[in-house]
């Protein structure tokens, strides 16, 4: 209401606004000046001055938008719009750099090439596909008559530059191949680096073993500390962000709204003869299949309903499942091809291995399975004794098939009576408790046609009205906070990085990260769609680029000190111990000596350290035998002895030229990626995009 009044009681500005535009416009025609204008406004970018227009962004972003709405039968939520919309502009800036880069090689295409990739032995693939003789060779008739109808000119040049344009860039694409070598050492090294292993033997003092009280630092320590690691605490420009989101979730009205709809749709669903046809007409979110389903195939909630009393012809529902609404029609029903049951049990788990917990876990088996025998219910049971999450709701598995479950207890469970309580069974789980509820005697054909629970295009609209209002009255008043404070509503703060594309909490938005670009403190947004909310932000601080105050990361700083100054002490203390040699240096430092085997670089996992890659890498370094100097870690500071190095066997030549193909990729992909990102960061790129936003 707010935006409406003032634009009522504005309308005199208004118009006397309009007339000047109109006016403007009148001279700028006249004077060729819109001309000009419009040259500017048509390019939605540039690489070193090579325009990126509207029209060829536009085309390719509505290629992307079609296809996915081709796959899905969806619309492209807004922030996967945002996120298309940065690759296609992306890939036209890259398309652009490597135009202007086979142009500075002189990388062409001569006409005698050309022709011999036409009309030579080996044509070119597009020259096989729109003039093949059907059996894997190209009718040569065909391609003459074409080259020589005058009224194919057209086509036939665009044929001509396509397959041009192909080789240039198969000749850019050579060049950079060629720069990628790779030797057999490097082969036999990434081998050796790949299937190394280690065993060792070693000592080891964690820094938490240290009490905190054993070190001082100073807050000058702690500042020292922190210029030592400042490159770390460099940040770019960022922005501090109050926001309100509002849901786009359908409403109970909504629901209600659909449920409606449905119900409207009962007789006419049930005397349709074309069940495909009914559910294709009306939108129905799920596509018509001629396959039969059990209970265990379908959503519980639409298996009770719809197996609880089948009747061939029917239509059960409206049924609400998660996020949509279902009408479903019974086509026809026949016995079972494969058992479903559905059951419950009660597991006594005990690691696979542990004796003395698998005999613990069998005796409690067998006592809760005297007491169901005696009268207990199995439910109440299973809430008490059963270890695992199905606990909570009496032992209840659901439905289920062949295949689900683990042999044993499958086996057991597709042999029992209905009632029946089985068990113990084992498990690597344990044992189990098992009672069939439920046998399948039924699978039916359905039709099942469903609607999501979306909102309306009226919620819709009430939403962003609501925020609408919200971001006039912060606008004019100068107060967001405080705005939002009087329409009780949630503000939440984020940090956001100058031109940084995902947002914590929102995801990607590039219209956020547009409109910070010419943002000062107190901007607001416009109302921004999401894919699951609106919002209405305000900037609250803009931080320059620079480094993170100290007092701002000090908290961070000091449990980083206190690591260091502990494996400085653990440090010392081993070396000052390890001159006698390593036998006796665990005794000697008060830490048991341990062992590791099969370390490696697929394994650095470390017993009582973790992953440690730098004790990984220095075990692989070693000859047997030797002992490492000491080694400050990421948690523990350590020397290690190696006892044993397992060599990988050699390749055999076809594994051999495998891997060999696969490094030389690797290290192309590298190049690739590197050489496009060097143009990028050399060349001159202008972003006009958000003089287009809408």
């Amino acid at each position: 209401m707010g935006v409406m009044n003032n634009l009522r009681e504005n309308t005199g500005v208004i118009l006397w606004i309009l007339v000047f535009a109109f006016g403007v416009i009148w001279v700028l025609q006249d004077s060729g000046g819109l001309d000009a204008v419009g040259n500017l406004s048509n390019n939605i970018g540039t690489v070193n001055g090579s325009p990126i227009t509207v029209e060829e962004y536009n085309q390719a972003v509505d290629q992307q938008v079609q296809s996915y709405q081709n796959q899905t039968g969806e619309s492209m939520p807004p922030q996967m719009m945002d996120q298309t919309r940065d690759r296609v502009f992306n890939q036209l800036v890259e398309a652009r750099l490597r135009e202007q880069e086979m142009e500075r090689l002189g990388l062409d295409v001569s006409d005698a090439e050309l022709i011999d990739m036409i009309q030579g032995p080996t044509p070119h693939p597009i020259i096989n596909a729109y003039f093949s003789d059907g059996q894997g060779g190209v009718d040569r008739t065909l391609l003459q008559n074409f080259i020589a109808n005058p009224e194919a000119t057209a086509d036939w040049v665009n044929i001509e530059e396509y397959i041009r344009s192909e080789r240039r860039r198969q000749k850019l694409e050579n060049l950079i191949s060629a720069s990628v070598r790779v030797t057999d050492a490097d082969v036999n090294q990434e081998h050796h680096r790949q299937n190394a292993t280690a065993s060792v033997r070693y000592v080891a003092l964690r820094y938490t073993a240290l009490p905190d009280a054993e070190i001082t630092y100073t807050d000058s320590d702690l500042r020292s500390f922190y210029n030592e690691h400042k490159k770390e605490f460099e940040r770019e420009k960022t922005f501090d962000m109050s926001y309100v989101s509002m849901s786009k979730s359908a409403t109970s009205e909504d629901t209600a709204s659909v449920y409606s709809d449905l119900t409207g749709l009962v007789a006419e669903f049930q005397a349709a003869e074309d069940d495909s046809l009914f559910l294709a007409r009306n939108g129905s979110d799920v596509p018509f299949t001629a396959d039969y389903v059990r209970q265990d195939e379908m959503d519980a909630v639409l298996a009770t309903a719809v197996f609880a009393n089948p009747v061939v012809g029917s239509v059960v529902g409206p049924i609400i499942s998660g996020d949509k609404v279902h009408l479903v029609k019974v086509i026809d029903l026949r016995a079972p091809t494969e058992t479903a049951v559905k059951a419950s049990h009660i597991l006594f788990r005990a690691t696979e291995g542990d004796v003395v917990a698998r005999t613990a876990a069998l005796k409690e088996a067998n006592d809760v399975l005297r007491r169901i025998n005696g009268g207990a219910d199995f439910a109440d049971m299973a809430r008490e004794f059963s270890d695992d999450g199905s606990a909570a709701t009496g032992g209840d598995l659901g439905w289920f098939g062949k295949g689900r479950m683990v042999e044993a207890f499958e086996k057991a469970a597709f042999a029992a009576g209905v009632g029946r309580v089985v068990g113990p069974v084992e498990t690597a789980f344990g044992y189990h408790l098992i009672k069939v509820v439920e046998r399948a005697t039924q699978e039916a054909h359905i039709a099942d046609f469903a609607l999501g629970l979306s909102a309306s295009v009226q919620t819709l609209n009430r939403v962003q009205a609501s925020l609408d209002d919200l971001q006039y009255y912060a606008t004019e008043e100068g107060n967001f906070a405080e705005e939002v404070a009087r329409r009780e509503l949630p503000l939440q703060t984020v940090s956001i990085q100058e031109k940084q594309e995902f947002i914590p909490g929102l995801g990607n938005s590039r219209t956020i990260v547009t409109f910070l670009e010419t943002a000062k403190v107190g901007s607001v947004t416009p109302v921004i769609e999401l894919n699951d909310v609106f919002i209405v932000a305000v900037v609250d601080k803009v931080n320059k680029a620079g480094f993170t105050p100290f007092d701002d990361v000090k908290e961070q700083l000091e449990p980083r000190l206190r690591n260091e100054l502990k494996a400085k002490i653990q440090a010392k203390k081993l070396s000052d111990a390890l001159g006698s040699g390593f036998d006796g240096l665990g005794v000697a430092v008060g830490s048991p000596e341990q062992t590791a085997d099969g370390l490696s670089y697929a394994n650095m996992i470390v017993p009582a350290i973790g992953r440690d890659p730098k004790f990984v890498g220095t075990a692989l370094g070693l000859t047997v035998g030797s002992t490492s100097k000491v080694i400050e870690g990421e948690s523990s500071a350590y020397v290690i002895l190696v006892t044993a190095l397992t060599e990988p066997q050699p390749l055999d030549p076809a594994t051999f030229s495998a891997l060999k193909e696969q490094l030389k990729n690797q290290r192309q992909n590298v190049v690739r990626s590197q050489w496009i990102t060097a143009l990028r960061e050399s060349a001159d790129i202008v972003d006009n995009r958000r003089l287009f936003q809408q």
